[in-house]
C-alpha cells in the first residue's frame, strides 16, 4: 500500500466528511473534481492488496535495462514479463489475480452459506429479462467494446471434474438437479508460505493493457497470428483466417465468440497492418520483427487512449468524468496544451499519465478479482441482432442472439449483409440497460462448444461468492461507501425492494451483482457508483503501472511515427480509414459509443427494434 502525501490526506479527510452528506456527484463541478481525486488517493492508499506469496515466491530477479535482451526492454513480450525489469514476472499471464478489499474480507462462505439464497433462484426472480430496457445514451458498439476490452484484460480457467452443485427450486425445469457450475480452476501455483491468504486464483491472460486479445498472451499464439511479413498480422480476404482447433477466428483470444468481437478484432488487426505500412515507410531500416513489436506498442496505446477518453465517458455520461479521464490521458492541461507544448508538468493531474514517471503506489501491478467483477455487464446483451442498411436505415435481417455467437458468428461475418451495414447497425441501436430483470433470456440456457450448458445469470452470482468477492453491503464498506441499512435505501424502486426482501431476507445478504444491478446509478451513469469506485482506483492503475505508457511512452520506443499515430486517432478515425462508407452516419458525431446518425428518412425507421448488444465476461 501506498502512503498519500499531507496534502492527499487533508484531502480524503475533507472529502470523507462531506461524503457522509453529499455524494460526490451532486457536488459543484469542481468539488466534484477534487471529491473523485481523494477518493482516488484513498484507494490507492487502502485497496491495493498483493496475494502473491511472501518473499520472493520462486519470482525471478530483475534485470537491469542495460543487461536485458532486446525484447525484453523495447517491446511487449508475449505473456507479458519484464514489463517492470526489477520484477519481470509482474502483471504476466499465469499469475494470481490480487485484491481490491481486506484479505480477511475475501475468504469465501462454506456451505450451505455459500448456495444461499439459491442463485438459481435469483437468476430466475430477479435478474430475468421481463421486458428489454435499452440503454438510450449508447450504441451497441459501446457494448460490444467493453468485452473486447474485458478479453485483454483477464481470463479465469475452470475445473472440469470439480463442480458447485445448486439444488434447483421447486418447479424449476432446468436440465439436471441439481445444476453443476464447474469450479474456478484451482492455484496450482500455491505454496506453504501462502497458509494465511485465502484463495487466489490465476488469470490465463497478461494483466497488462497490452491487446493481447488480439495478439495473444503465448509465444505460440503470437506465431500464430502473425503473418512474418513487413510485421503484419494475419487476414485473408480483408477477414481473420479460421482457427482450425476451435471453428472460430485465429485471433489471441476467441472465448465467448460473436459478431461484434469478430468485427472489433478485424478492425484493429486492420489498424496493425496500417500502423505497419506507416512505420515501414518512416523507418525503412526497421527488421520485421521490430515492425511488429512496435505496431503492438502503437495499438495498444490507442486502445487504452480511445478506452480512457471516448468510452468512458460515453458510458459514464457525466460532466466532471468527461474532464477526469480526460485528464487521465491529457492532463487538466488539456490536449491544445499538451500538443504545442508536450508536458508542462511532472504532475500526472496536470499533464497527464501517458509520458510520467511509473508508480506501482506500493503494490505490484495486478488485476483484481473485484475489477472482475464488477466488469459483470451482462445486461447490456440483446435477444436479437437488427441488421440495417446504411443506405436507407431498411431492415435487411433480424437475428437471434443464438445465430451470431461462437460458431455462428464467421457465418454472418463472411454471409450476404455487407461489413459496412453491420457496422452501422451497431452505430444506430442501442444496449440494454445494467439493472434488474434486464439479464437476457437466452444466456440463461446456453451451451458453450465444448458442450458445458450453462445459466450464466446463476454463474455470475455463484462465482462472486466462490472466489470471496463480499456481498454487497461489505463491499461497499470495503470501498469506504455507506451500506444500505434497509432495502428500500439500496434502491428507489419500492417493487424491486419488495423482491429482494422476500428473497434475502437480511439485506447483509444481497449478492453483489444483484445490489449493484438494484442499485440507483448517478445520473448518466451506465452502471452504479458502487462499481465505478473500482474503476475510479484501477482505471489509471492499469497506466500508470505500464512502462509502456510511462517512463517508456517515448520515440525511442514507440518512434515519432507512432506518438503521432497515438496522439492524431480516435475511434471514429480508426473506423473512416478502414470503411470510409461509414463517413455520413459519423458525421458530427462526438463520440463513436454513442448513437451515430440514422440514414435517410422517416423518424419511425430511426428507432431500431429491441435488439441490440453484447458485453461483458463470464469466467
Amino acid at each position: 500500500m501506498s502512503r498519500p502525501s499531507v496534502f492527499e490526506r487533508a484531502l480524503i479527510g475533507v472529502y470523507t466528511r462531506v461524503n457522509r452528506r453529499t455524494p460526490w456527484h451532486r457536488l459543484p463541478f469542481l468539488f466534484s473534481l477534487l471529491n473523485l481525486i481523494a477518493l482516488r488517493d484513498q484507494l490507492r492508499a487502502e485497496n491495493l492488496i498483493d496475494t502473491r506469496t511472501p518473499g520472493d515466491g520462486g519470482r525471478r530477479p530483475g534485470v537491469a535495462p542495460a543487461d536485458a535482451t532486446d525484447l525484453q526492454r523495447r517491446f511487449r513480450t508475449a505473456d507479458g514479463s519484464y514489463n517492470d525489469l526489477s520484477d519481470p514476472d509482474m502483471g504476466m499471464a499465469t499469475t494470481r489475480f490480487a485484491r481490491n478489499v481486506a484479505l480477511d474480507k475475501a475468504r469465501p462462505a462454506e456451505m450451505p452459506d455459500l448456495a444461499a439464497p439459491n442463485a438459481r433462484e435469483i437468476s430466475q426472480r430477479l435478474m430475468r429479462r421481463d421486458e428489454f430496457t435499452p440503454a438510450t445514451s449508447i450504441n451497441l458498439l459501446a457494448a460490444a467494446w467493453i468485452q473486447f476490452q474485458t478479453h485483454d484484460w483477464f481470463a479465469h480457467g475452470r475445473e472440469e471434474d470439480l463442480t458447485i452443485d445448486i439444488p434447483l427450486p421447486e418447479g424449476d425445469t432446468w436440465f439436471e438437479d441439481p445444476m453443476r457450475i464447474p469450479q474456478t480452476k484451482q492455484d496450482s501455483t500455491r505454496v506453504d508460505g501462502d497458509r494465511d491468504l485465502p484463495p487466489t486464483y490465476i488469470n490465463s491472460n497478461s494483466h497488462w493493457w497490452d491487446a493481447s486479445s488480439i495478439y495473444g498472451s503465448t509465444e505460440a499464439r503470437r506465431e500464430q497470428v502473425r503473418s512474418h511479413v513487413d510485421g503484419k498480422l494475419l487476414l485473408k480476404d480483408g477477414h481473420l483466417p479460421l482457427d482450425p482447433t476451435t471453428g472460430v477466428a485465429l485471433t489471441g483470444f476467441s472465448e465467448n465468440w460473436w459478431v461484434g468481437l469478430g468485427m472489433l478484432h478485424t478492425l484493429f488487426t486492420l489498424e496493425h497492418n496500417a500502423i505497419c505500412d506507416a512505420l515501414k515507410k518512416d523507418h525503412p531500416h526497421l527488421t520485421e520483427d521490430e515492425l511488429f513489436g512496435t505496431a503492438q506498442l502503437v495499438n495498444s496505446a490507442l486502445l487504452a487512449k480511445i478506452h480512457t477518453v471516448e468510452w468512458t465517458p460515453a458510458i459514464i455520461a457525466h460532466p466532471v468524468m468527461r474532464v477526469a479521464m480526460r485528464a487521465n490521458w491529457w492532463g487538466l492541461a488539456e490536449e491544445k496544451i499538451h500538443r504545442r507544448f508536450g508536458r508542462i508538468s511532472r504532475s500526472d493531474i496536470i499533464s497527464g499519465i501517458p509520458g510520467s514517471a511509473h508508480d506501482h503506489h506500493g503494490a505490484p501491478y495486478q488485476l483484481t478479482e473485484e475489477f472482475a467483477s464488477v466488469y459483470r455487464l451482462h445486461p447490456l446483451l440483446p435477444e436479437q441482432l437488427d441488421v440495417r442498411s446504411l443506405d436507407d436505415n431498411r431492415l435487411l435481417d433480424s437475428m437471434e442472439f443464438q445465430e451470431i455467437i461462437l460458431l455462428n458468428a464467421q457465418r454472418v461475418l463472411e454471409g450476404p449483409q455487407e461489413v459496412q451495414d453491420l457496422w452501422y447497425s451497431f452505430g444506430t441501436q442501442h444496449p440494454g440497460a445494467v439493472q434488474l430483470h434486464n439479464f437476457p433470456r437466452w444466456m440463461q440456457d446456453i451451451t458453450l462448444p465444448d458442450g458445458v450448458r450453462l445459466d450464466l445469470a446463476a454463474l455470475d452470482i455463484t462465482r462472486d461468492r466462490e472466489r470471496g468477492v463480499p456481498r454487497y453491503n461489505e463491499f461497499r464498506r470495503q470501498l469506504h461507501l455507506k451500506p444500505a441499512t434497509t432495502f428500500d435505501e439500496l434502491t428507489d424502486n419500492p417493487v424491486w425492494a419488495r423482491e429482494l426482501e422476500e428473497i434475502y431476507g437480511d439485506v447483509e445478504k444481497v449478492d453483489l451483482q444483484v445490489g449493484m444491478h438494484a442499485e440507483t446509478p448517478p445520473k448518466g451513469f451506465g452502471f452504479s457508483d458502487t462499481a465505478f469506485r473500482v474503476f475510479i482506483l484501477m482505471a489509471s492503475r492499469r497506466l500508470k503501472s505500464d512502462r509502456f505508457l510511462t517512463d517508456c511512452y517515448t520515440e525511442e520506443y514507440y518512434t515519432g511515427t507512432g506518438l503521432r499515430w497515438v496522439a492524431d486517432n480516435d475511434m471514429r478515425s480508426v473506423l473512416l480509414r478502414h470503411f470510409p462508407e461509414l463517413e455520413k452516419a459519423l458525421d458530427g458525431v462526438p463520440n463513436a459509443f454513442v448513437p451515430w446518425n440514422v440514414s435517410g428518412a422517416r423518424a419511425s425507421d430511426s428507432t431500431p427494434a429491441t435488439a441490440t448488444a453484447a458485453a461483458g465476461q463470464s469466467d
